[in-house]
């Protein structure tokens, strides 16, 4: 994972709570970043069909967004 597929992640209180005690103890400030994936988020019956497309023609399909 490089640079190109973080953002800043987007946190609520309890996380933001939890990043800060972990600051507090590491004596340092930190930035919490999310990873982006190209993926397209797929159901689980998108997922099957595209997984019985592998199998039947033998080879690995990855689903983008657009």
């Amino acid at each position: 994972m490089d640079a190109s597929t973080l953002h800043p992640a987007e946190l609520d209180d309890s996380a933001l709570a939890k990043i800060r005690a972990l600051e507090q103890q590491l004596g340092c400030p930190l930035v919490a970043y999310a990873p982006e994936t190209p993926y397209a988020p797929l159901s689980d019956e998108q997922v099957a069909a595209l997984q019985r497309a592998e199998a039947e023609l033998g080879v690995r399909l990855l689903a983008y967004h657009r």
